[in-house]
């Protein structure tokens, strides 16, 4: 009896979940884990401890503490990262590893491919070395031909950057599958009408205060709407002091606070509540994957206004659910802005609505999920 026990042990099938930050693990892949566990796997979480978001993690699966240098580029770091991972994958032996981010989509991959463990990557955007081209482009283009090399399948989020990586010969076709972004939870982010007695109209960015999230557009397109309008606010929500060479510092924040041009929200894990306060989604960006923030706000039945870009525009059917604008153009911004602002209580009911029909459809998280599970099902087998 003890050895049939041990034996149907053996056959559960561990699936690791690998990633470079515990926040974006809890906030964007919980889901995806609680539902593997249902179905049978063993869930077993890595990525850089944090003591509050890595032990929330650790209340329902196991968690296993990893450097990354998530930002940095630096060899010999991201070698102590790649020998980490090697002793762990040696020590736990996962059945199939999926990997989100971009170091553990390179480092992750390349080893459990040196130890034969199947695995899956998510190209959930090409970040800001893909944005501006330097010789950081050419070596993380290299990197990823070796790490996907090793992979049994790779998501992509949009299909631009599917075809781009196709094209550069950094992955194969037919390992390729396309995904609608993270997915949206769509029992949490729910609509929630604001209370049209607060005539004043609200805009707000969420995004980590990076320039290549387009901040200093919407500060522009800020002032010029300023110029003209007084029933108007407009908010940030999002990290400050992030490790990029983009990164808003703190000093200029401030200078755009003092000037009563933005109130700065910070950062929160109640997003939705945020979220249901407002008016209209703003975000300005200069690539993505499929940005979460446009996702979430249309979801919650708020009108959007993104660029015409890779990954932001694959979320926008320009005029019914939001407005495109011109990348890098605060003036084309402050013009979508202004729309907005002319738009009826009821026009802008009508927007949003239309917003969630479209994530309904074509974003749910279960579609993601279930995209996830078919996959492992399938390679598993092989």
């Amino acid at each position: 009896m003890v050895n049939n026990s041990k034996n149907k042990l053996d056959k559960i099938k561990k699936i690791a979940i690998v990633i470079n930050n515990s926040w974006y693990a809890y906030h964007f892949r919980l889901n995806l884990a609680i539902d593997l566990k249902n179905n049978g796997y063993k869930v077993i979480f890595i990525a850089p401890y944090d003591i509050k978001y890595s032990e929330l993690i650790k209340e329902r699966f196991k968690f296993y503490d990893i450097k990354v240098d998530s930002k940095g580029i630096n060899p010999i770091s991201d070698f102590r990262t790649m020998i980490s991972l090697y002793k762990l994958y040696t020590n736990i032996r996962p059945d199939i590893v999926l990997n989100f981010t971009i170091k553990p989509n390179i480092y992750s991959s390349i080893i459990a491919g040196i130890l034969k463990i199947k695995s899956i990557s998510n190209i959930t955007g090409l970040g800001t070395i893909f944005i501006n081209q330097s010789i950081v482009t050419k070596i993380a283009k290299l990197l990823y031909k070796v790490a996907l090399d090793f992979n049994n399948k790779v998501f992509f989020q949009n299909n631009d950057d599917r075809s781009l990586f196709i094209e550069n010969r950094l992955v194969m076709r037919n390992k390729t599958d396309l995904l609608p972004g993270s997915g949206v939870d769509l029992n949490k982010f729910i609509p929630i009408q604001k209370d049209l007695k607060n005539k004043k109209i609200i805009f707000l960015l969420i995004a980590r205060l990076l320039k290549d999230k387009g901040i200093l557009e919407y500060i522009e397109a800020i002032k010029i709407i300023k110029n003209k309008y007084s029933n108007v606010e407009f908010q940030i929500l999002g990290s400050i002091g992030v490790e990029n060479k983009t990164a808003i510092t703190k000093d200029e924040l401030q200078i755009w606070i003092n000037s009563d041009l933005v109130n700065y929200l910070g950062t929160t894990d109640n997003v939705q509540d945020v979220i249901s306060k407002v008016d209209c989604v703003v975000l300005p960006s200069y690539r993505e994957g499929t940005p979460r923030s446009l996702l979430e706000a249309c979801a919650m039945e708020k009108p959007i206004i993104t660029t015409d870009v890779v990954g932001c525009k694959e979320v926008v059917d320009d005029g019914i659910n939001g407005y495109l604008c011109e990348v890098r153009n605060s003036k084309d911004l402050a013009d979508k802005m202004e729309m907005i602002l002319n738009l009826s209580d009821d026009e802008r009911i009508i927007m949003g609505q239309a917003g969630r029909d479209k994530i309904v459809k074509e974003f749910d998280e279960k579609i993601v999920i279930n995209k996830y599970l078919n996959s492992i099902k399938e390679i598993l087998k092989q």
